[in-house]
């Protein structure tokens, strides 16, 4: 989606205000050593959103939760075009965490991770979450 900024068309980013409208940042947040995002108090579903209203499946009461950052790699992907600050080759990964959503995470390796590998998310890197190789 673009919205005009001072005559010019900009694509919304995460983050202040944009544009004259409030753009959510939907990255997950890692803080002490834990995925944080929220859980359904009545169907448990859990997201790594940070600000729901209510629950996306079942529209029941949302809390905050933290998750593990450990999990299983669902899908890895090698990007080979700058993106922002980032230079190519960078790999990107989905990762089901053992107890919480899935989430997309930077690989530290800059090449794909077979579905199943565990990794653990170690930490944020320009906004984004960062996934190892667990040994």
């Amino acid at each position: 989606m673009t919205i005009p900024v001072d005559g010019r068309v900009t694509k919304r980013r995460p983050g202040s205000v944009k544009g004259g409208l409030a753009v959510a940042d939907s990255r997950p947040v890692f803080r002490d050593g834990r995925v944080h995002g929220l859980r359904c108090t009545e169907c448990r579903n859990p997201s790594a959103q940070r600000d729901l209203p209510w629950c996306p499946l079942c529209r029941g009461r949302v809390v905050q939760d933290s998750f593990s950052p450990t999990g299983s790699v669902w899908a890895s992907t090698v990007v080979a075009i700058p993106v922002g600050n980032r230079k190519p080759p960078f790999a990107l990964g989905y990762v089901d965490l053992d107890d919480g959503p899935r989430v997309l995470a930077h690989l530290a390796m800059p090449e794909t991770a077979p579905i199943g590998t565990r990794v653990t998310v170690t930490g944020v890197e320009l906004g984004d979450l960062v996934a190892e190789v667990v040994a």
